[in-house]
C-alpha cells in the first residue's frame, strides 16, 4: 500500500456548459467518447485530436471491439434530392431518424418529375409505365383545379383574411384531395440528420433492398458520407483565402489549409456498410413460410383501425408478427391462427427470424414485442406517410400492393355529408385514373424480368391502401390521437386518429377519458391552419 498521504477531492460547484461548433462529426464523436477514457476537458480533447487519430480510434473501438454507441455521437446532415416517393418511404423507415420531406400539401408535385425504372429492352412496359404516370399526373392537375374551384364557391374569403392567405389555404386543401392520385414514382426531396450509427444501419438496409433505386440510394448515401462534403461557406472561404494570399503570399499554405480544407463527415464509420445477409435471408425464408402457412387462408375483411387486444403469449406474438411482416393478412387473423399451433411450430417460426443473425446484427424489428397497444391500420399510402413519422412506437409495415384496393376521399373536410369529388364533378375521372394505374401495375408485374414486380409498384397511386401494425404504450397512443386529430391536419390521418381513440375508448374507457381528441365527425373551419 502506498505511504503517500491521501487527499480527498476538493468541492467544486462550477458547472461549465458550452456549445461546440466547427468540429468534424467523427472527431467530435472521438472527443466525446474520450470522456469515458480520459480526464481531459472537451476543449483540450478537440485541440489535440486530428482526423487521423479519430480514424485510428474508431477502427479499434468501433469495428474491432464493437462499441457501437460511439457512432451515436457523430451526427450528419444530408440532402437527398430527386428520389421517388417509394424510395423515400423506405429511406425514412428508421426508428432513430430525424428529417423533413417535401409536403404534398404546400407544393405542386407537377413540377417534381418522376422515376423511370430500367426496363431493359421491354419497350412495351416503358410505354405503358410512362403513359400511366402521365395519366395520373393529368388527373392530379384536373382534380386540384376542380376541387379548388369548388372550395372557392363554398367558402367565401372573410374580411379578416388577406386574399393571398385565403388562396394559399384553399389550394393546400385542394392538394390534400389531389395527392391521392400521385404515383409512388413521383420524385420528392428530403433532408435528414442522423447519427453515424443510424446511417450505417440505414445504408446496410437500403443495400439489402430488392428494389434497384433503393440499392442505388444506399450506395449514394455511403459515398456522400465517406466523400467530400459540400461546405455552405466554401465559395466565400475560397475567395477570402485568395485575398489573404494576394496580400501576403507567405500565409498562402496555412490559409488554404484552414479555410478550404476538405471535410469528410463519416470517412470511417460508414465505409464498411454492406448488404445485410441476415435481413436478406430472413426475408426470403419468412416470405416462403408465410406463403405456405397462409396460402389457404383468404385475407379477412378488416376495419380502418383494429386495436388487437392481448390474448396471446409473447411467443405467439413474435411468430404472428414475423408472418405478418411477410404477408398481406390482418394481424388479428394471423394471431388467431398461430395461437392454435403447437409450441414447436411457434418456435420454428421464431427460429426463422433469428437463424441467420450475425454477431453484430440487431434482431429484426418484429422482435420489438410486448407492447400492450397494437393498432393494425389499413389506410391510404398518402396518409400512412404521415403516420409513418411517429418514431416512439414499433411499426411493422407490409409491402406495397393493390390487393387491398384504394381510398376515395369523401368530404375533404367539407361539413356534413358533402362529397367533394362528386360536387366537383370528377369522381368518375378519379376512379378511372386509379383503377387504370392498378391494372397497368398488374400487367407490368406479370413481365418476364425479376425486377418487373418491383418496377410495377411505382405505378400505385397514394390512394392505394397499405397495411401496417403500430405497437406502442399509452403515452404514444395519447400523443398520436391528440396531434393527428387536430383540425389543421389531413383528413385521412385525422380519421385514423379518431378511430384509434374510439378503439381505446371501447377497451380502456377510463384511460381514454384523459385524451384531448378532436371529434373527426364534427365540421371544422377549413381556413384554420
Amino acid at each position: 500500500m502506498s505511504s503517500e498521504t491521501f487527499r480527498a477531492p476538493a468541492a467544486s460547484n462550477q458547472t461549465n456548459v458550452f456549445a461546440v461548433h466547427g468540429a468534424d462529426p467523427e472527431v467530435l464523436a472521438f472527443a466525446m467518447a474520450k470522456y469515458s477514457r480520459s480526464a481531459l476537458s472537451m476543449r483540450e480533447s478537440l485541440t489535440e485530436i486530428s482526423a487521423q487519430r479519430a480514424e485510428q480510434f474508431l477502427n479499434t473501438f468501433y469495428f474491432q471491439y464493437g462499441h457501437r454507441s460511439i457512432a451515436d455521437l457523430a451526427h450528419i446532415a444530408f440532402a437527398v434530392e430527386r428520389l421517388s416517393l417509394l424510395a423515400a418511404i423506405v429511406l425514412v423507415d428508421e426508428q432513430r431518424w430525424d428529417g423533413q420531406e417535401r409536403s404534398t400539401r404546400y407544393q405542386n408535385f407537377l413540377k417534381s418529375g418522376w422515376y423511370l425504372p430500367d426496363f431493359g429492352e421491354d419497350s412495351g412496359s416503358v410505354q405503358l409505365y410512362s403513359h400511366t404516370v402521365e395519366n395520373l399526373f393529368a388527373a392530379y392537375q384536373r382534380t386540384t383545379a376542380a376541387v379548388l374551384e369548388l372550395l372557392r364557391g363554398r367558402i367565401p374569403c372573410p374580411d379578416s383574411l388577406k386574399l393571398e392567405a385565403y388562396e394559399r389555404t384553399l389550394k393546400a386543401r385542394a392538394f390534400d384531395v389531389a395527392r391521392y392520385l400521385l404515383p409512388l414514382a413521383t420524385n420528392t426531396s428530403l433532408g435528414q440528420i442522423v447519427s453515424a450509427r443510424t446511417l450505417e444501419t440505414q445504408v446496410s438496409r437500403l443495400l439489402s433492398s430488392p428494389v434497384a433505386e433503393v440499392r442505388d440510394l444506399g450506395n449514394k448515401l455511403r459515398e456522400a458520407a465517406t466523400g467530400s462534403a459540400w461546405n455552405v461557406n466554401g465559395h466565400a472561404a475560397a475567395a477570402f483565402a485568395d485575398k489573404i494570399t494576394a496580400a501576403d503570399p507567405s500565409l498562402a499554405a496555412e490559409t488554404v489549409q484552414l479555410l478550404t480544407r476538405e471535410v469528410r463527415t463519416a470517412p470511417t464509420l460508414v465505409k464498411y456498410a454492406q448488404p445485410n445477409d441476415y435481413e436478406i435471408q430472413s426475408r426470403a425464408e419468412l416470405s416462403q413460410a408465410a406463403a405456405e402457412i397462409l396460402s389457404a387462408l383468404p385475407i379477412a375483411a378488416a376495419p380502418l383501425v383494429d386495436l388487437v387486444e392481448r390474448t396471446e403469449t409473447l411467443e405467439v406474438e413474435l411468430a404472428a408478427t414475423l408472418l405478418y411482416s411477410a404477408s398481406h393478412h390482418p394481424y388479428r387473423q394471423i394471431r388467431d391462427l398461430v395461437s392454435g399451433f403447437r409450441g414447436s411450430q411457434v418456435s420454428e417460426i421464431i427460429e426463422l427470424g433469428l437463424r441467420h443473425r450475425g454477431k453484430h446484427d440487431e434482431a429484426l424489428r418484429a422482435f420489438h414485442a410486448g407492447a400492450d397497444l397494437r393498432f393494425d391500420i389499413l389506410m391510404d399510402i398518402g396518409g400512412f406517410r404521415d403516420m409513418h413519422r411517429h418514431r416512439r412506437c414499433t411499426q411493422i409495415v407490409q409491402q406495397f400492393t393493390a390487393i387491398h384496393g384504394y381510398e376515395t376521399p369523401n368530404s375533404g373536410d367539407l361539413a356534413g355529408d358533402a362529397d367533394v369529388l362528386a360536387e366537383a364533378g370528377i369522381v368518375a375521372d378519379y376512379q378511372t385514373a386509379v383503377e387504370a394505374a392498378h391494372k397497368a401495375s398488374a400487367q407490368i408485374a406479370a413481365g418476364q424480368t425479376s425486377e418487373a414486380a418491383h418496377s410495377a409498384l411505382y405505378l400505385l397511386p397514394l390512394a392505394t391502401r397499405i397495411r401496417s401494425l403500430f405497437k406502442m404504450d399509452f403515452a404514444e397512443a395519447q400523443y398520436i390521437c391528440e396531434l393527428r386529430s387536430a383540425p389543421a391536419g389531413h383528413f385521412s390521418y385525422r380519421r385514423v386518429a379518431w378511430e384509434m381513440f374510439q378503439a381505446l375508448q371501447r377497451q380502456h374507457p377510463t384511460l381514454a377519458a384523459h385524451i384531448r381528441v378532436t371529434d373527426f365527425t364534427r365540421p371544422i373551419d377549413l381556413l384554420q391552419r
